[in-house]
């Protein structure tokens, strides 16, 4: 499985944006999707996951201002980005599981700055 993530760049506070991941190769049994977050020097951290049925989870500090969702028959998930802060700025990566394996798309970098 590849994963490509895309949409990321340059917003200013309070604005939107909205990141895609395609994800490629053996897609089938593609289970739980997640976007994760890296600040360089800090930890990786989980942003948002969804379940193959939909079901969604949010980290405490994006809930009511993300929104994750994915479509299976396209092999995409998406994560729309409101009300965007400067402490959003990050690297954004995208994550699969699929049959017990992990994958990782590469990040794409949303910087929140006026």
């Amino acid at each position: 499985v590849q994963l490509q993530a895309s949409g990321g760049g340059l917003v200013q506070p309070g604005g939107s944006l909205r990141l895609s991941c395609a994800a490629s190769g053996s897609t089938f049994g593609i289970g739980n999707m997640a976007w994760y977050r890296q600040d360089p020097g800090k930890q990786r951290e989980l942003v948002a996951t969804i379940t193959n049925g939909g079901s969604t989870f949010y980290a405490d500090s994006v809930k009511g201002r993300f929104a994750v969702s994915r479509d299976n028959a396209k092999n995409m998930m998406y994560l729309q980005m409101n009300s965007l802060k400067p402490e959003d700025t990050a690297a954004y990566y995208c994550h699969a599981d699929k049959f017990g394996r992990t994958y990782w798309g590469q990040g794409t970098l949303v910087t929140v700055s006026s």
